[in-house]
């Protein structure tokens, strides 16, 4: 069974960096899955900053969309796999989305029922990630915690990660918040927060 770890943060915070020497330090093959395509000169250098950082020996696979199925194809390497990033993937199944919905009243915004079969794939993925061989390790970003965006899209993009973080973050083993380059673990102490928050059970 997987070992599932989520790491959250800003951008710049260096999630990536702890990403992969966490994955690193595993001693394992490492199998990185890339979901950024690149559509532009700003995101070609962003891709090949990350391609410079990264070791050698660690098999790419690039991926957009099909999380679930290349998680269903490496399901059982004895290696660890390090998904970078949630998010953009997120947003590639959103624009993709977006796209194929023209008929709604509000083509810039996520209908319900679109953003349910994305959060789908989101909970599919969360339960690979806990049964498969490999040990997984997810970079994703904190996106809300700036000011409400101005336009339907930005709004919907930022519920739908903030949504899908949670997923993650609930079938994850171990959670960490990385600020300014320190990763911090959250998901015990917080758990042990909301565990006596529960109100107890009524003796017999």
């Amino acid at each position: 069974m997987s070992n599932f770890t989520l790491i959250t943060g800003g951008a710049r915070s260096g999630k990536s960096t702890f990403a992969e020497r966490l994955a690193a330090h595993s001693g394992r093959p490492v199998i990185y899955i890339a979901t950024a395509q690149v559509l532009d000169e700003e995101m070609t250098w962003r891709v090949k900053k990350h391609q410079h950082q990264r070791p050698d020996n660690w098999q790419l696979i690039e991926e957009p969309f099909a999380i679930p199925v290349v998680l269903e194809e490496i399901r059982y390497k004895n290696a660890v796999v390090l998904l970078d990033c949630v998010t953009i993937w997120l947003s590639n199944l959103l624009l993709k989305s977006l796209g194929s919905t023209s008929e709604s009243l509000f083509p810039d915004t996520l209908t319900p029922e679109a953003e349910e079969k994305i959060l789908e794939q989101v909970q599919k993925v969360a339960t690979l990630a806990q049964e498969i061989t490999p040990q997984i390790i997810m970079v994703t970003n904190e996106v809300g915690q700036g000011i409400v965006p101005d336009n339907p899209m930005a709004r919907s993009y930022r519920d739908l990660a903030g949504r899908a973080n949670q997923l993650l973050a609930r079938q994850a083993d171990k959670v960490f918040y990385v600020v300014a380059g320190y990763p911090i673990e959250v998901k015990q102490s917080g758990q042990e927060l909301l565990n006596s928050l529960n109100p107890q059970q009524e003796r017999p």
